[in-house]
């Protein structure tokens, strides 16, 4: 059983929330993040959820309470943009160390200064070394399943380790879609109840946690970490065939678009893909053979995946919605490593696109894979769509 809803992808979130039903939920607007907050609280307020909200003064006290709340055993989560995400920094680099299974939803905005508050991914890019679970989102559906599917893999006794849900803001976050809801009972079901082997309140069995660890231990913590992350690969996987019974959805790594014959490829996460696809068809029906590959699982990256998925493409172009100053794109330094393996590599280009919300259009992807087809390649320099002069 499901049923369709119109929702934003802010709303598509709080209803996954709804259905996660957490123990405690720490809230803090920040635009475009706010409707998230917003429309759980209306949920909290007509008793729909028992969920414990705690209203605080920062993002920084949002994490910090929700972490409070998850050391003592509760499901938590919070959600989060831009500078409310720098904001709280300092507590969202603890939590990998801290092992705590928390889920945040972030609303990818661009990052300050300049002042803006349109969509690109500077905000999460931040991140993407410190040990969260990263999932990117299309469309307001995505949003909604990959909600479900951060808590299973998050709580996983294998993993304990927390996880993003990112989508774009304001072109998902406010954007209304319509959304395939499935059935209460079922999700609840998938989901389950949070059952910690440790946690504070367990006055029977004490524990510590956040200690201090000096040069004899802390490098054996960082050392499970990275096997719980890499444990989060396999779990993606064996937690989005349990989804799928549900949904009857299957869910992949990345989403590959017409790559089987492809003779260029863009790669591209989030909402821009849903523009790619179109591009692709448009192309397609030319007689141009071209093709899109959509991450989907940023960490941990799937290297492996993804090389062979690419390896037999002559020219690949990477699309990315923010810059590493000083170095390669975040996205395109992660084609790079997977395809490094390879004896015959395909040519590489780097795009630069919408920072600051500015918009893409299907004519300006089409004038990129006409770039690619035509072998006009600079891989060690970054090209920018939509640049002034």
């Amino acid at each position: 059983m499901s049923t369709l809803k119109p929702l934003t992808g802010a709303q598509a979130a709080a209803e996954a929330m709804r259905q996660i039903n957490p123990d405690v939920v720490a809230a803090y607007p920040i635009t475009p993040q706010t409707p998230i907050v917003e429309q759980f609280a209306q949920f909290v307020a007509n008793g729909i959820v028992d969920t414990k909200t705690i209203p605080v003064e920062s993002e920084h006290s949002a994490m910090s309470a929700t972490v409070g709340a998850s050391a003592a055993g509760a499901r938590a989560m919070c959600a989060t943009s831009s500078q409310g995400l720098a904001l709280m920094w300092e507590v969202v680099a603890a939590v990998p160390g801290l092992r705590l299974p928390i889920v945040m939803p972030i609303v990818d905005r661009a990052l300050s200064a300049p002042i803006n508050i349109h969509c690109d991914h500077s905000d999460v890019m931040g991140t993407a070394t410190i040990g969260w679970i990263q999932i990117f989102s299309e469309n307001a559906q995505e949003v909604y399943e990959n909600m479900l599917l951060a808590v299973k893999i998050a709580e996983d006794k294998d993993v304990l380790l927390p996880a993003m849900v990112m989508q774009d803001g304001f072109i998902i976050s406010h954007g209304v879609e319509n959304v395939e809801v499935f059935d209460d009972d079922k999700v609840k079901a998938f989901v389950g109840e949070r059952n910690p082997d440790r946690y504070l309140l367990d006055v029977d069995h004490p524990y510590t946690i956040g200690p201090l660890a000096l040069p004899d231990y802390y490098f054996e913590i960082k050392r499970q970490q990275e096997e719980a992350m890499k444990n989060a690969k396999r779990v993606y996987i064996e937690a989005g065939k349990e989804l799928s019974k549900i949904t009857g959805k299957t869910y992949p790594y990345f989403e590959s678009y017409k790559l089987d014959d492809a003779e260029a490829a863009i790669v591209v996460l989030s909402s821009t893909a849903g523009t790619a696809k179109d591009t692709v068809d448009k192309m397609r029906a030319e007689g141009k053979k071209v093709g899109l590959l959509k991450p989907k699982l940023f960490r941990p990256f799937p290297y492996k995946e993804v090389r062979e998925a690419l390896k037999n493409i002559p020219v690949i172009g990477v699309l990315d919605r923010s810059i590493a100053f000083g170095a390669y794109a975040p996205l395109y330094a992660e084609i790079r490593n997977a395809l490094f393996e390879l004896d015959k590599r395909p040519k590489l280009q780097s795009y630069i696109f919408g920072l600051g919300g500015k918009d893409i259009f299907k004519s300006q992807i089409e004038k990129a894979f006409d770039e690619l087809l035509s072998g006009d390649v600079t891989p060690e320099e970054e090209r920018y769509i939509g640049l002034r002069g």
